[in-house]
């Protein structure tokens, strides 16, 4: 079947479309009649003739890894609920996409909601789940509507309910749960306590893995928009095909959200590890702006460290490790933390030598601190401080040793907190000052350095 898209959203040549195939469609509306139309619930209907060891052994075939920024085996999650389980089972959807550069779920959500449905309907039946949520930042206040239409209508049909399709005991009802618009409660344990109606603070694990202690001390699995989907194309091509796209323990197809400095910055879904940065930045992407070079890109969210124009990595190959330099880097989830990075959630911020890096770390540093939580002190205090010594540095009012004191506090907070939120906001910190030490020292004034400072007075004097 051939497919129009809207003119100048037509895919670009290298793009696999699985999950946005129907993104800009020209023919095509979120309704059920058009979703029906075009197949859709069909692998619905094949799921429930399977066991459901089947369908969760399918998905651990296609090595799918969640696309919500972990990077975590999807079958191998769903696999961590006991098999003798008394508890209800719960299946949590989220979409509180949150990270800053990343876009792509929000395009799910409004233009193919079904998708969604009915990979979450695969997925609670492989579980055991009866209930499930669609955790939907409230930020997102028309794709909420869009989902609660679409519930309707699949429940309408006969897709949701009870004993779906006709299979005796196969009961599920969606629900879309609206937050309050924390970047925290992207984390799965505080989007779990959001959930339940208490202030976001992320769970310690162990011993609060959600698939043990979750959604009200119930097993419970929490999986992102994009990998639910996915779901329905593994099992319309089989487990064993879906894992031919893509590399080894990087398979399938991810949606890469382009952002900053390139000529047509926007969504591109890619075989994983197909294409290299430069590929991306040149070739998807229609290369950087007139006149500008390449300063430095983060791969994966705002959270993924930096990496630097001009550096080279060793990446192993085989049996050999290669040098590579920024723009030969393959984008899979094992080549990124081998450069000391990661994948994360898909968002590819692009930047060139016109961008002040000093002005990114202060924009990257004010988002984190007013995101904490506050539940860890090194996290509640350290973000923002973070904040405040990078805004006297972009200000010109901070002295060489800020720049110590900055890489101190990040320091700090790596790797001593509750979640990962504390890493989140201490690794851009990190990796820009490990690369870019001289140009924010460019900024401070050697005259400042020998101005005493307390521990007592520094908070003020930090606002100024």
């Amino acid at each position: 079947m051939s497919i129009h898209y809207k003119p100048g959203k037509e895919p670009h040549p290298r793009e696999h479309r699985l999950i946005f195939k129907n993104i800009d469609r020209a023919d095509w509306d979120n309704g059920i009649d058009c979703y029906l139309r075009d197949g859709g619930y069909a692998m619905l209907q094949k799921a429930i003739g399977m066991e459901k060891a089947a369908i969760t052994g399918e998905v651990k075939a296609s090595g799918l890894r969640g696309r919500g920024g972990a990077g975590f085996p999807t079958g191998v999650k769903w696999g961590f609920i006991s098999p003798t389980n008394t508890k209800p089972v719960y299946l949590i959807c989220n979409a509180d996409e949150s990270e800053p550069g990343t876009f792509k779920d929000r395009y799910i959500l409004h233009q193919d909601p079904h998708q969604l449905i009915e990979g979450m309907a695969i997925a609670a039946l492989a579980v055991g789940a009866k209930v499930a949520y669609i955790y939907i930042r409230e930020e997102f206040p028309h794709a909420a509507t869009i989902c609660e239409k679409a519930i309707e209508e699949a429940r309408q049909r006969g897709f949701l309910g009870k004993n779906i399709l006709g299979k005796e005991g196969f009961d599920l009802e969606i629900f879309v749960h609206r937050g309050a618009g924390a970047y925290i409660c992207g984390e799965e344990t505080g989007l779990i306590e959001s959930l339940e109606g208490k202030r976001p603070y992320p769970r310690i694990k162990p011993p609060y893995f959600p698939a043990a202690l979750g959604l009200y001390m119930c097993p419970t699995i929490v999986n992102n928009v994009e990998s639910l989907c996915h779901v329905v194309h593994i099992l319309r091509m089989g487990g064993a095909e879906y894992a031919k796209l893509g590399k080894p323990n990087n398979t399938g197809t991810r949606i890469l959200c382009v952002s900053g400095d390139v000529q047509k910055p926007g969504y591109y879904e890619i075989q994983v590890g197909h294409l290299t940065m430069g590929e991306v930045i040149n070739d998807l992407c229609g290369g950087l702006k007139p006149g500008r070079t390449l300063k430095a890109i983060i791969p994966g969210g705002s959270s993924s460290k930096i990496l630097k124009a001009g550096e080279t990595y060793k990446i192993k190959r085989g049996a050999e490790v290669v040098e590579m330099g920024l723009e030969e880097l393959p984008m899979d989830f094992d080549t990124m933390a081998a450069a000391g990075t990661m994948a994360g959630s898909g968002g590819v911020i692009i930047m060139d030598d016109s961008r002040d890096i000093a002005w990114v770390l202060n924009n990257l540093n004010t988002f984190y601190a007013h995101e904490s939580c506050g539940q860890c002190t090194p996290c509640r205090e350290g973000s923002l401080w973070m904040k405040k010594i990078s805004d006297r540095i972009v200000a010109g009012h901070a002295s060489p040793e800020d720049v110590t004191t900055l890489e101190s506090v990040a320091y700090q907070i790596d790797g001593k907190t509750i979640c990962a939120f504390g890493e989140a906001c201490s690794w851009p910190t990190e990796a820009i000052i490990s690369k870019f030490r001289d140009e924010l020292t460019s900024h401070t004034r050697p005259e400042l350095a020998d101005t005493p400072k307390n521990p007592v007075t520094e908070r003020a004097m930090a606002s100024l």
